[in-house]
């Protein structure tokens, strides 16, 4: 279905800490956007401003993303351009916005996503390990699923990518000793792009060792080798009889 007069919904990256991040782009959309959604408007707030965007932002969230999305939907079918940004980095990363896109895909409407900040990839890029092949998992889930979840990675030969929070940073850790091994290579980055950047590398053990005697602040993302491939000893003409 296309029809020139419909609008079009835009996913709008914003930075992860560093105002300089946010592109030329991402402000003219942004200006010339007839409904704003933000995931948290007190926090987009300062930004728009800051950007001088004289624009009302509209609360888009989990928790009310499936009753909006309707009206959002009808919005666009107006005719009018929707912008979509959550508090920090690109939208339906770890954030809202997937739900709503693939709602209005449905409706056989135009998205487009801007390119922008992320954190996982300067994360990803600045640990040292493989990028060649790698597995973004996000946020482990808290409780159900969450062994599950750490056994199939404990297998996965890729670079896992992993996001987690201040207060549950230590006892991820400590599961990675467990399921993955005190030895498997890692990374932990953490206020990337703000001024106490910091990124810590080695083995599982040591970055625990690290974060147990320091305080833990800011988002974290964490990277972790994949598991190491078993050489196979060459078998002798022995071995066959």
């Amino acid at each position: 279905m296309e029809n020139n007069t419909f609008g079009k919904l835009f996913l709008v990256p914003t930075p992860i800490g560093n105002l300089e991040d946010m592109t030329f782009r991402a402000v003219r959309i942004l200006k010339e956007a007839d409904v704003i959604l933000a995931e948290d408007t007190r926090t987009s707030a300062p930004l728009l401003k800051h950007f001088g965007i004289d624009k009302k932002a509209y609360s888009h969230h989990q928790h009310n993303e499936h009753k909006a999305t309707s009206e959002i939907i009808r919005f666009l079918k107006e005719g009018k351009l929707v912008a979509l940004i959550s508090d920090a980095g690109t939208p339906a990363i770890s954030d809202p916005g997937f739900f709503l896109t693939r709602e209005v895909l449905k409706e056989g409407l135009e998205v487009e996503c801007l390119p922008g900040a992320t954190a996982f990839v300067p994360a990803l890029v600045n640990s040292g390990l493989p990028t060649d092949a790698f597995v973004f998992e996000g946020f482990l889930p808290v409780k159900k699923g969450r062994q599950t979840r750490l056994k199939r990675l404990a297998e996965e030969d890729r670079t896992i990518v992993l996001y987690e929070s201040p207060h549950r940073l230590l006892k991820t850790l400590e599961e990675f000793e467990e399921y993955f091994g005190a030895d498997r290579q890692a990374s932990v980055s953490r206020e990337l792009t703000k001024m106490y950047e910091e990124t810590v590398r080695g083995t599982v053990e040591e970055i625990k060792s690290h974060f147990s005697n320091n305080i833990l602040k800011g988002e974290f993302v964490i990277c972790v080798a994949g598991k190491p491939e078993v050489k196979k000893s060459k078998l002798k003409d022995k071995d066959y009889k």
